[in-house]
C-alpha cells in the first residue's frame, strides 16, 4: 500500500487529462490506485492464509525455469531482435517446459512472434528491436 501511495504521489506531477483525453499521468495514478486496493484486501484478509514457511514448493523448479526464460529474453531482446528472442523464449517455455508436440510449439511460437511484431510494428507503429539479421 505504501508504494501505492507513493506512486500517487508522485503523479501529481503529471498532468490527469480527462477520461476522454487521458494525460501521461492518468494511467500510473489508476494502477496506483488498483495496487492500494489490492494491498489494502491483502492487509485485511491475509491473516487468514497459512504461513510462508509451511507452504510446499513443488513448482520451485517451474518458477525458476520460467523466471530464466525471462531473464534471457530481456538480455536477448537487442541482441537478437524481439521476433528471434520471442520464438526462442515460447519454444523452451512450451517445449522443454510444458513438453507440447513439436507442431504445436512451432506454430504458437511463429504465429506469436510474427503476429505480435506486425500488430505492434506494423499497426502500432511501435519501434521494436531487430537485432544483427534485421529479424
Amino acid at each position: 500500500m505504501l508504494l501505492a501511495v507513493v506512486t500517487a504521489g508522485e503523479t501529481r506531477r503529471l498532468p490527469l487529462g480527462t477520461l476522454h483525453n487521458p494525460g501521461p499521468g492518468y494511467m500510473p495514478l489508476l494502477l496506483a490506485v488498483i495496487l492500494g486496493v489490492l494491498g489494502a484486501i491483502v492487509a485485511l484478509r491475509g491473516g487468514g492464509a497459512p504461513r510462508l514457511i509451511a507452504l510446499r514448493w513443488s513448482e520451485a523448479p517451474h518458477a525458476f525455469a520460467i523466471l530464466a526464460g525471462s531473464a534471457f529474453a530481456a538480455f536477448a531482446l537487442e541482441r537478437l531482435g524481439y521476433r528471434l528472442t520471442v520464438i526462442v523464449l515460447l519454444a523452451f517455455l512450451l517445449g522443454v517446459m510444458e513438453r507440447k508436440r513439436p507442431a504445436v510449439v512451432v506454430a504458437v511460437a511463429l504465429g506469436l512472434s510474427l503476429g505480435s511484431f506486425f500488430l505492434f510494428s506494423n499497426l502500432l507503429k511501435v519501434p521494436l528491436p531487430r537485432g544483427p539479421w534485421g529479424l
